[in-house]
């Protein structure tokens, strides 16, 4: 996956950053949920998505100390359902996502998915983080009650 995205001139280098070069390649090769015309998704495409989507789990594993993959070889979805489950027992399924990521476009970005799963619900103190203004998505609580103005 790596050389292959260097032929369109996109760097993965197992960072969450590199997540953006995977939302690039699909507005690349992908529109409205189909693979454009002679693009890379075009042909293979199955193969492709399953690849991109393992790039990402092993991405987040390399970023998220702990993390791990789950698989169930009786599932004959195993392939599209296989899991990265995190140190605080969340489950995530990084080739679903990606599949999604193809079908859905920008609204499934795969770059926002790793923002939220390696800075914020892995590392376990997004909540406590938010609460003290710190780099959550939520704003700072307030420091009085709601209903005190001045």
């Amino acid at each position: 996956v790596i050389k292959a995205f260097g032929v369109d001139g996109l760097k993965l280098d197992h960072s969450v950053e590199s997540f953006k070069a995977i939302d690039k390649f699909f507005d690349l090769h992908a529109e409205n949920g189909e693979a454009r015309p002679g693009g890379r998704l075009s042909e293979n495409q199955g193969a492709i998505l399953f690849s991109i989507g393992s790039y990402v789990g092993n991405t987040i594993i390399k970023n998220v100390p702990e993390a791990t993959w789950r698989t169930n070889d009786e599932d004959p979805q195993g392939e599209v359902n296989v899991e990265v489950i995190l140190p605080d027992g969340t489950t995530i399924y990084p080739v679903q996502r990606t599949i999604k990521r193809f079908k859905n476009g920008d609204e499934d970005s795969i770059y926002a998915y790793g923002v939220i799963v390696v800075r914020d619900i892995a590392r376990g103190d997004y909540w406590e983080r938010s609460k003290e203004g710190g780099s959550g998505f939520a704003p700072a609580l307030p420091k009085k009650p709601w209903w005190k103005f001045w």
